[in-house]
């Protein structure tokens, strides 16, 4: 969305995000690359996999300030889970022997690493409720987490959406192609090579891997966009500023992002579900199929309603920025007012100096007369002391009488 027009008409602006969240979405990809999830967007996220009473007191936890486990970030966790299920899947597809030694032995390790995320998320004593009049309290609060609700959420939180990670062997190869592609395009310029050099350069360049954000599925396209649009609105300066006060009370953006994620989960079970029916029953395919048309409406929604929150980013960029030129424009009205007050001050300041000159010349005067008495005295002592004195007369006897 970094083709923004300043004034855009609100229809175009919302046809525009409308067609570009669709693009990616259908694509899979999100243009560039993008940090990872906050932990509250994260957790907004999970709450799409779970029933309605979990998603309460998720809702009530947040409301009263009581924090979860992180876990250094869930995005990590969603890797560490794909990167186990990955191995072990491979594992079991060997035979016996060394090689699937290794394989065992990795998904071992990483099988550990899951159970020690899931102890400090499930049983952190900082967290949760330890004794039972502690558990009483909190239930009556409506914000405890029984250790049934503590494993759903930890098991949701493992499927927190993330980008693809791009394999070792893909980044290397990406390196050793632009290398190569800048190689010839540099060596075949200005040659009779030049057109070859060109058609080979723009062929090496459709193989370097693209620099962009990819995902499993549509869903988690549409997902992490969400999430990316939570926590770039909970953090704009101008959507926490006073100006912007009653749109904040307007929308919820916590609960926003958390019916979003409800609807997509369902959405896409009740679609593979219809996809495994068809293929178990192909005499109902028809059936089955109009059915699933039916829910592309449902997608229509959630693709509508992700945009609406892109375009609050999109004008909250717009907002931020005309905040930096009106601070730019207040301290620039400061300055100018200070220049004026430095320069209405010149005619105190003429003043000043010509009492300070006229003080100046009084004590020159003073420094005058004063050396001329000094030199005076001067010749006058030396005039003194120069006369002879009569031998043996000292300067006492000199002295008058009386």
């Amino acid at each position: 969305m970094s083709d923004e027009q300043p004034f855009e008409p609100p229809t175009l602006r919302r046809e525009r995000i409308d067609h570009q969240v669709r693009h990616w979405c259908e694509h899979g990809r999100i243009d560039g690359r993008h940090a990872p999830l906050s932990d509250a967007a994260a957790l907004c996220l999970a709450a799409g996999h779970l029933d309605e009473e979990t998603r309460e007191i998720l809702a009530a936890r947040r409301r009263a300030g009581r924090p979860l486990p992180t876990l250094d970030g869930f995005g990590d966790l969603r890797r560490l889970t794909d990167e186990h299920a990955r191995i072990a899947a491979r594992a079991a597809e060997l035979r016996p022997g060394a090689v699937r030694l290794v394989f065992d032995y990795r998904a071992i390790e990483l099988d550990k690493r899951l159970r020690a995320a899931h102890r400090a998320f499930a049983h952190s004593p900082a967290h949760y409720a330890q004794g039972v009049r502690a558990m009483r309290r909190d239930r009556r609060d409506g914000v405890h987490l029984d250790p049934a609700q503590r494993d759903a959420l930890f098991a949701a939180l493992q499927r927190t959406p993330v980008p693809l990670s791009v394999p070792v062997t893909a980044q290397a190869r990406g390196a050793v192609l632009g290398v190569a592609v800048e190689r010839v395009a540099r060596w075949s310029e200005g040659t009779p090579a030049e057109a070859a050099g060109r058609r080979a350069a723009e062929a090496l360049t459709r193989r370097v891997p693209e620099d962009d954000d990819r995902f499993a599925d549509r869903y988690d396209t549409l997902l992490y966009l969400a999430g990316s649009l939570y926590d770039r609105i909970e953090t704009s300066t101008a959507w926490n500023s006073e100006q912007l006060v009653v749109q904040r009370a307007q929308l919820d953006l916590a609960d926003e992002l958390t019916q979003i994620a409800v609807d997509t989960v369902a959405l896409r079970g009740l679609l593979a579900e219809l996809a495994d029916a068809a293929r178990t029953a192909p005499a109902a395919r028809p059936g089955l199929e109009v059915r699933a048309r039916a829910l592309e409406a449902v997608w229509d929604q959630l693709v509508d309603r992700v945009a609406a929150l892109a375009r609050i980013g999109d004008l909250l960029t717009m907002v931020e920025e005309q905040m930096r030129h009106d601070r730019v424009a207040e301290r620039t009205a400061s300055l100018d007012e200070r220049i004026d007050r430095l320069i209405g001050r010149s005619g105190t300041r003429e003043l000043s100096a010509e009492n300070t000159h006229f003080v100046g010349d009084q004590v020159d005067a003073a420094a005058g007369s004063l050396r001329s008495l000094h030199l005076a005295l001067r010749g006058d002592i030396a005039a003194l002391t120069s006369r002879e004195r009569p031998p043996g007369l000292t300067a006492v006897d000199a002295l008058p009488p009386g």
